[in-house]
């Protein structure tokens, strides 16, 4: 089935993340720097999501990220803002700033020019739950756009990963 142009790929999918984690019980978080809101926007877009997304921080700046998400700024000044540290860290902040149960980060370079060192399309997904948190890392293709909306899906797809079983039995 195709979508129309105009549709966010990422829709059917946060209604997914949506659902389940209502049936889970769990609320969610996000700080976003390359999506910019991406992330938090595409979770609004389904009914329902109030019930579960607490809220987001866009850290584009990395004083933002220091001040505001507690990412350390050692780290920041060493390795730069595209690093899976940062977006483990990054995630740990959204998570304890917004008082949610689950929550996931973007970082990385969408374009057009490479960014700390990092080449174009390089993204990490930060992820942090009261059991603990983590990162993966990603090579996007295509152009600006592209990059922010893979790179968005991708965070979805992690967020559905890491969300617990049915609080709720049948």
């Amino acid at each position: 089935m195709t979508q129309p142009m105009d549709a966010n790929p990422g829709t059917e999918l946060a209604g997914r993340v949506v659902a389940a984690a209502i049936a889970a019980g769990t609320s969610i978080a996000t700080a976003e720097s390359l999506t910019a809101g991406m992330i938090a926007a595409t979770l609004a877009e389904v009914p329902g999501a109030s019930a579960v997304l607490q809220g987001g921080v866009v850290s584009y700046s990395n004083s933002v990220k220091a001040n505001v998400l507690g990412v350390d700024p050692a780290l920041l000044a060493e390795r730069g803002s595209v690093d899976g540290d940062v977006a483990r860290q990054m995630a740990e902040g959204a998570r304890r700033a917004c008082g949610a149960d689950l929550s996931v980060s973007a970082t990385g370079v969408a374009g057009p020019d490479a960014h700390d060192g990092k080449d174009v399309g390089t993204v990490f997904l930060g992820y942090a739950s009261e059991s603990g948190s983590g990162f993966t890392e990603h090579r996007f293709s295509g152009d600006r756009a592209q990059i922010r909306i893979s790179s968005t899906l991708a965070a979805l797809e992690l967020l559905a990963s890491h969300l617990p079983p049915s609080k709720h039995t049948a």
